[in-house]
């Protein structure tokens, strides 16, 4: 399906009009500023990422347009304090992926999307108002699961995988072999760290399989979820207590439940 570029034009220019109509009207936009929408904003990405991982596309559509709000309001609202406006937005977006982007606008040769990204990452540092340091540009409120995944990823770039992924099972266990340590002393403050060392390794791991573990761990929460929902419906959910049930009759249960 090819855009309609003159119909997309139209509908955005009557999306900054509505905005500037909400901003000036509205008793609730006219108050929001960046520090209250920020919020708001990271809950609608998460929403965007739940109907991404249902492949749910009459809302992906609604949530691709909340966000599209969302940045349209921000930019109103550095519109009003003269800081910038959409236009300045789309053209720093735009300038952004020309200059990221060598081997379509320019004269670099690249062999395959693992080429694209190191360049992607080595121009970031090379950008004016770009990241001082390979991991500056990774924000501090992404979960650590994504966050450990993006460290992993920009490190890589810069300085390669390990030339065998059989060594990344090696480093697990020599993880799991300290963290049994301090469990042995019984130092929590340690026994934190190192199991921060397991879960980080196990990412890495993840990782070098090409299986994102965000992604891997969300699918076993919703299948835990479902398991255990069907789990109630068979016993409290039909006035069963429990206390009163024996072990076997609880994992027939939840037997039952694996293969739903």
């Amino acid at each position: 399906m090819k855009v309609n570029r003159e119909k997309a034009v139209k509908a955005f220019v009557n999306l900054l009009d509505i905005m500037d109509e909400l901003r000036q009207k509205c008793p609730w936009d006219s108050v929001q500023t960046f520090d209250s929408l920020r919020n708001l904003t990271t809950e609608e990405v998460f929403e965007l990422s739940d109907a991404v991982f249902e492949k749910d596309m009459p809302n992906i559509k609604k949530e691709l347009g909340d966000i599209l709000l969302h940045i349209v309001f921000y930019s109103k609202l550095g519109e009003e304090g003269k800081s910038f406006d959409i236009s300045d937005v789309i053209e720093s977006l735009n300038q952004k992926l020309i200059f990221r982007h060598p081997h379509i606008f320019g004269n670099v040769k690249v062999n395959s999307a693992k080429d694209v990204e190191e360049n992607w990452e080595k121009l970031k540092l090379k950008e004016k108002d770009g990241n001082k340091t390979v991991l500056s540009g990774i924000p501090k409120s992404l979960p650590a699961c994504i966050k450990a995944y993006r460290i992993q990823e920009k490190v890589k770039s810069f300085a390669g995988e390990w030339e065998r992924k059989e060594y990344m099972w090696e480093k697990l266990k020599e993880e799991i072999d300290e963290f049994s340590v301090e469990l042995e002393n019984k130092n929590q403050q340690k026994m934190e760290e190192e199991f921060g060392d397991i879960l980080f390794s196990l990412i890495n791991t993840a990782r070098q399989y090409h299986i994102h573990a965000e992604d891997a761990l969300e699918k076993t929460n919703r299948k835990m979820i479902k398991r255990f929902t069907y789990f109630e419906s068979q016993t409290i959910g039909k006035g069963l207590k429990l206390e009163e049930m024996t072990k076997e009759e609880k994992e027939k249960i939840w037997e039952e439940s694996k293969k739903i």
